[in-house]
């Protein structure tokens, strides 16, 4: 087979083949990204999105990464970029539909052309599970969101609910308490399921928590959302509080479709199944962060998962373990 080593000549200059492609530059992706260079192999970054940074980046505030005692998730993900852009490439707007295996080289295909590896680190991570109820299409963007930083400057002095009472939903609810007027958490849950700390400062903040709330339809006007209707499953009464917004914060999903033919072995909720090392069952294949079965879903784990598969993928190299 003849390689690629042509140079795409455009607003992003870049070559088609590397010793090591990395899908996904979130923490994880950045973090292997480093390492893999300074192993002395060539790595490109491949990105779906236009801005990079994955969940880093739409996090509200970051205060449990080391060295920052609170940061911007998107300053803390602009930070990670700077530093490996002094390593490697970063194409952005790369949609992975598909690897395959091409005797000791993995071919990638996107929605432009096909890159060639040697090797393959999948930490291409989650996106925000949708509620699906009625109501959650019509309105979004005219008042339904997934993401608090991105949307919730929109909001300013008006009323709005986060849709999800773990952590994220609660970070997320004590993020737009400094932007709107009022905040509400919706929660099906009988409990509160976030971290003591973030219960402890949303009942100082005064952030009303309702609990046992089944939400059954996002209403308004047909232009913007105007409430939300949900069942008290503890009075089995149906309410309406009136909103301007709503954040869905209810669980994510792993970016792992393109995975199928490959033979990556996932687990039934799509994330991937991989050893202590960030091995998968695809000898060449690694993977890390958010994406792995079992995730702590923390950027500090994600920047640990990252070395470590690179670590290894570079070991297991040296061994022709692939």
């Amino acid at each position: 087979m003849m390689m690629n080593f042509n140079v795409r000549s455009n607003e992003r200059d870049y070559e088609t083949y590397y010793d090591v492609i990395i899908i996904g530059a979130g923490a994880a992706g950045y973090s292997a990204g480093i390492y893999i260079k300074r192993s002395g192999l060539s790595v490109a970054i491949l990105e779906r999105e236009a801005v990079p940074g994955g969940n880093t980046a739409v996090s509200p505030l970051v205060e449990n990464y080391l060295g920052y005692k609170a940061i911007n998730g998107s300053d803390l993900a602009e930070n990670f970029r700077k530093h490996y852009s002094e390593y490697g490439k970063i194409i952005t707007e790369i949609d992975v539909r598909d690897i395959k295996k091409d005797g000791d080289k993995f071919l990638i295909e996107t929605n432009r052309e096909e890159f060639t590896a040697k090797a393959v680190i999948i930490a291409t991570g989650t996106t925000h599970r949708k509620m699906n109820v009625k109501g959650e299409d019509t309105y979004f963007g005219k008042g339904i969101s997934y993401c608090s930083t991105c949307d919730g400057y929109l909001f300013k002095d008006k009323s709005v609910a986060v849709m999800g009472g773990g952590d994220s939903g609660a970070i997320s609810a004590l993020y737009l308490k400094g932007i709107a007027k009022n905040v509400s958490i919706v929660s099906h849950s009988k409990i509160k399921k976030c971290e003591e700390a973030y219960i402890k400062e949303i009942d100082e903040k005064k952030i009303p928590f309702l609990l046992n709330a089944e939400t059954e339809e996002f209403v308004g006007d047909g232009k913007k959302l105007t409430g939300i209707k949900y069942m008290n499953t503890e009075t089995n009464s149906e309410e309406t509080i009136g909103v301007d917004g709503a954040f869905v914060y209810i669980g994510v999903i792993p970016q792992t479709s393109f995975l199928k033919n490959i033979g990556v072995n996932l687990d039934k909720q799509g994330f991937i199944i991989a050893d202590e090392k960030g091995r998968t069952s695809v000898p060449g294949i690694y993977a890390a962060g958010d994406v792995i079965m079992g995730s702590e879903e923390q950027i500090a784990t994600a920047v640990g998962d990252g070395s470590r598969a690179a670590i290894t993928l570079y070991m297991d190299k040296m061994n022709k373990k692939f």
